[in-house]
């Protein structure tokens, strides 16, 4: 697989989103399973894993450092701090990045990754009570102890990011980005000021613009966020069904998938933009790869975006269109 730029990171064009194995898509992936999926992805080009203490909590990230320790030399390791999913009894995400946390956090993440040094450390949700220039603070610090490489923040605004930027410089946002999910292409300018790459998680709208979900599609209620998310409700899949059919249109034309169209769009956009995908099938795995092959045309790319403007949608996982 080609690889590209996110800042002065170099990793495959398209990562792997590996929060599934043991995460919010119903019940989690056998370990050994798990692993040998994480460590196939690699012999098909990957070299981008991305993580979160919070998946799990803390299971993912111990999966894949047990997945890519034999192979730590040449992939590179993306986690996140600051959400914290077991704290409190509402059962929502609980954002907490004063600095004593982060760093309790990072000594944590490198022992449940089995590395010395974590590459990309994302601040997961922005903290309103801890401001940028602080997080950015801490972040220089780590850099400096070695204990991380780059830094970025998920998903970030223009302010925050340029208040964080400023203090110390930040490789990655990512931010959710999908043809379903586009409100954050009003931040491309900046990204390319600061030289600052896009990560894109749920680069698929949660897996919808596959096309392989219909009403008969069902998902376990509690471990799969998918049965709450209005795409894949019946008025969902009812009011994204011009949308799919002309995602399979199109696709047919270059000979990918629909699944490989919706990453090829983003990829094709800017050179920084790294979507990463999560899936636990080895199909799916090598089939996402192969949209880094698939090249369109600046005027392709704009024919899409004047669809996708027309086309109506329902509402996503995270916010409307």
């Amino acid at each position: 697989m080609e690889k590209r730029k996110i800042g002065n990171l170099e990793v495959s064009a398209v990562g792997l989103g590996c929060m599934g194995f043991s995460h919010a898509f119903g019940a989690p992936t056998e370990k050994n399973e798990a692993i040998k999926q994480i460590r196939n992805a690699v012999e098909s080009g990957y070299t981008f894993f991305d993580t979160a203490e919070c998946y799990g909590p803390y299971e993912n990230e111990e999966l894949v450092g047990e997945a890519l320790k034999p192979l730590r030399s040449t992939v590179i390791i993306a986690t996140k701090f600051g959400v914290f999913l077991e704290h409190g009894s509402t059962g929502m995400p609980i954002s907490d990045s004063r600095p004593e946390v982060i760093r309790k956090s990072a000594e944590a993440s490198l022992k449940r990754l089995q590395t010395d040094c974590i590459d990309l450390y994302y601040q997961h949700r922005i903290d309103p009570k801890i401001p940028a220039e602080t997080v950015a603070g801490v972040m220089n610090e780590l850099i400096k102890e070695g204990k991380i490489k780059h830094w970025g923040i998920s998903e970030a605004n223009e302010d925050y990011l340029r208040k964080a930027h400023a203090v110390c410089t930040v490789t990655a946002v990512e931010n959710r980005y999908s043809m379903m999910a586009r409100w954050y292409e009003k931040l491309f300018p900046v990204l390319e000021e600061l030289n600052t790459g896009f990560v894109a998680f749920s680069p698929m709208a949660n897996g919808f613009l596959t096309g392989r979900y219909d009403k008969n599609s069902t998902f376990e209620k509690g471990t799969d966020y998918r049965s709450v998310m209005p795409q894949f409700s019946p008025e969902g899949i009812d009011k994204n069904k011009e949308l799919l059919e002309f995602l399979h249109s199109f696709a047919e034309k270059k000979n990918a998938t629909p699944a490989q169209l919706s990453l090829a769009w983003m990829l094709c956009k800017k050179p920084w933009i790294v979507p990463i995908p999560g899936s636990r099938n080895a199909d799916r795995i090598s089939e996402n790869a192969g949209a880094a092959g698939i090249k369109l045309s600046p005027e392709e790319v704009k024919s899409l975006d004047e669809a996708l403007d027309s086309i109506p949608m329902s509402e996503v996982f995270g916010g409307t269109r």
